[in-house]
């Protein structure tokens, strides 16, 4: 046989440094649900009203998961959090909705796929303590989950796809650093072409938002 035997990992580390990515084979899906379901899911009309948020999954060098859990208020577009670690339970979902909902007030929905994390009973419990109401989206239709799915393609393209994680430390500043000029660098034009934060500081506080004390 010609050529050389060579390490994967370092095939991969240069197709990286190159920019060059495998175009993923397409195939044709009949959708779950129907139509109707996506167009009159609930709309976010403020600030605090529904928050998405849904796994991404990468590797640093050595091959050891890493696993990201962006928060999204789906209204002003803004990125809240991206939780960066090896593993993430729904008690870490817990305790980083529990620090977002300190920081901002709590939304009045979560809207999620039907995860283990997201329906775990811990989390479904304490959501429903803190006023919090919940929208999971039909198994299989990841479009119900737009504003997710929308952030999370842009978030792979833009750095994931972009830059080889050595460690996990390394990782988590590349992360903060991304969703730092997410928030406050390219203009939206859904936002009126203002940054998602400078769109979410013009907004006036929701008078029907949820108060939040910490549970």
């Amino acid at each position: 046989m010609e050529g050389w035997r060579v390490n994967r990992k370092r095939v991969q580390r240069l197709w990286r440094l190159e920019g060059l990515r495998v175009p993923l084979k397409q195939h044709k899906r009949r959708r779950l649900g129907n139509i109707d379901a996506a167009i009159t899911r609930r709309r976010a009309q403020q600030r605090l009203d529904v928050w998405s948020y849904d796994f991404v999954m990468d590797a640093t060098e050595d091959g050891r998961r890493l696993k990201m859990l962006p928060i999204v208020d789906e209204f002003s577009r803004e990125c809240l959090s991206i939780q960066v670690a090896r593993h993430l339970t729904a008690t870490d979902v817990v305790a980083t909705l529990n620090r977002l909902f300190k920081e901002h007030g709590a939304p009045r929905f979560l809207r999620s796929d039907n995860g283990p994390e997201f329906i775990a009973r811990a989390v479904r419990e304490w959501l429903a303590k803190s006023n919090v109401g919940t929208l999971y989206i039909e198994p299989g239709a990841p479009w119900q989950n737009a504003y997710s799915e929308s952030f999370n393609s842009r978030f792979r393209d833009e750095l994931l796809d972009r830059e080889i994680f050595t460690t996990l430390a390394e990782a988590k500043v590349l992360v903060a650093d991304y969703r730092h000029s997410y928030n406050t660098e390219p203009p939206h034009s859904s936002l009126q072409y203002q940054t998602p934060a400078a769109f979410a500081a013009a907004q006036n506080q929701p008078s029907n938002s949820v108060s939040y004390s910490g549970l």
